[in-house]
């Protein structure tokens, strides 16, 4: 739809003024729609105001306590260095009003009308906002993204506090039990006992992170439990009660525990209830996420809905690609869908993990026969520091095709990594591509293209490296840059 329907009052309404709500209202704009879009909180939704960018501005906070420490190794002296959280949350609030104003201007540029109101819809063509206004509309895109999960009903619930409530902290906890083991829970236990606080991650499952390679998920707790956060498998949290230090929590095998505060990092829920969708009969999962076809459109062909609140893949970069394809399927003149199928993502825990495409779980139970290439190295900056943390890479390769189906790695820049790792799995490359190209020395991501050696766990043996014809041994240079990593002697 290009041209102005004259019928409606406004060619587009977007109800969430989000990363995928605001994405979509600017490229309609610019395709010559109308529109309007109504946010009742602030413009820049969860990952702006109350996620992705301000946990990553703590990340970075948590992350100089270990520069700090590392920084004698190369010869700095560094004393009476402190931390004070009130600054940190001061600049961070600062850096997020910024941020939305940005917001907020490139909208008036675009000419999208922002209405700061709660909005619901009365009919598919209708949107009646808080103060009683309606306002009817050609297309209705609902884009009110999600919210902490705070379904638990047991004794002292309340007195837990999720992500929204941690960013807005007047002091740094000394201590805090968390339970969840996904990316929110593990991120601000990294985050928090890199600050200095003690952490407790509470999780009812035998490991974290589901859904990522197991050598992930083990590995990644191993490091934090190195970092100081202590984890309990197994159990949850049956009562939170009020102490005059804090909180005690009971768990479900008996224990009690005993914090300053208590985080519930449990998922995330979409934001469906009060919009009105039921009356109209917009069709919702089992999770109460809006059902959509590939083209975001929903049950009710003039309301679409794009991003978290349709509970595809919960992440910021997929909301704004969605909402950039809604806007120019509808409104503009080359119609196109978005593939879900290879994400890159990152939990920016310390060290961070980097993945895109699939696991070795994964790729089996698709059928493929598998080559499985990894490495475990010290990076360099730990033979001066004195860390003990350790980059872990693995591939994961189609035997037949030679493609790489998967990359998984954990270490420092494992996000920056794989944000261009995805560029190579998206082109189809395979291991041959890896292999023939040169590697940048010394980097840690040099290993991604040194990889030579298949894992034990392929499903066909490595190939025999014994020297044939009466040909001395060839030295292995890219096994001796590792072990030079390493700080081991590499014999030849």
């Amino acid at each position: 739809m290009s041209a102005s329907d004259s019928i409606h009052d406004v060619d587009l309404f977007v109800i969430g003024a989000g990363s995928g709500g605001v994405r979509a209202a600017r490229i309609a704009a610019n395709h010559g729609a109308r529109v309007k879009i109504a946010e009742e909180y602030r413009v820049g939704g969860t990952c702006v105001i109350r996620g992705c960018v301000p946990k990553k501005l703590l990340v970075y906070a948590g992350r100089y306590a270990h520069e700090f420490e590392d920084a004698a190794g190369f010869g700095w002296i560094v004393e009476g260095a402190r931390f004070d959280w009130k600054t940190l949350i001061a600049n961070k609030d600062r850096e997020i009003a910024r941020l939305e104003a940005a917001y907020g201007t490139n909208l008036a540029r675009s000419h999208v009308e922002i209405i700061k109101q709660r909005a619901a819809i009365e009919d598919p063509h209708t949107v009646r906002l808080a103060d009683g206004t309606r306002i009817t509309a050609a297309t209705i895109l609902i884009a009110t993204g999600g919210r902490p999960n705070r379904g638990l009903d047991f004794p002292g619930c309340h007195l837990g506090i999720t992500s929204n409530e941690m960013f807005h902290l007047e002091t740094q906890p000394e201590s805090i039990i968390i339970q969840g083991g996904g990316y929110i829970a593990l991120e601000f236990a990294s985050l928090l006992a890199d600050l200095g606080t003690r952490v407790t991650v509470v999780h009812r499952g035998d490991k974290v992170l589901r859904g990522f390679d197991e050598e992930i998920r083990e590995r990644i707790a191993g490091e934090l439990a190195a970092n100081g956060v202590t984890f309990e498998f197994g159990v949850t949290i049956d009562a939170i009660e009020e102490t005059p230090h804090g909180r005690r929590v009971l768990l479900n095998d008996g224990r009690a525990l005993e914090a300053e505060q208590v985080m519930l990092a449990i998922g995330r829920v979409p934001n469906t209830i009060g919009l009105g969708l039921d009356a109209v009969g917009v069709e919702l999962d089992m999770k109460g996420a809006v059902a959509v076809d590939a083209r975001s459109r929903s049950s009710v062909p003039s309301i679409y809905a794009v991003g978290d609140v349709t509970d595809r893949v919960a992440l910021t970069p997929v909301a704004i690609r969605e909402g950039h394809a809604f806007a120019d399927t509808v409104f503009g003149t080359h119609p196109w869908t978005v593939d879900h199928s290879l994400i890159p993502t990152a939990v920016f825990t310390e060290p961070e993990i980097g993945v895109v495409g699939l696991t070795e779980a994964d790729a089996r139970a698709k059928g493929y026969r598998l080559d499985i290439y990894k490495t475990d190295f010290r990076p360099l900056k730990a033979t001066l520091s004195g860390r003990t943390s350790r980059v872990f890479m693995k591939l994961v390769v189609d035997q037949r095709t030679d493609k790489v189906l998967g990359v998984h790695i954990i270490g420092e820049g494992a996000g920056e990594m794989i944000q261009l790792v995805g560029v190579a799995l998206t082109a189809n490359a395979t291991k041959a591509d890896f292999d023939r190209t040169m590697a940048l020395h010394p980097s840690t991501a040099e290993e991604l293209v040194t990889l030579r050696t298949k894992d034990p766990s392929s499903d066909m043996p490595a190939p025999d490296t014994l020297p044939m014809h009466g040909e001395e041994p060839m030295v292995d240079e890219d096994a001796v840059e590792s072990q030079m990593r390493e700080g081991v002697p590499a014999a030849k």
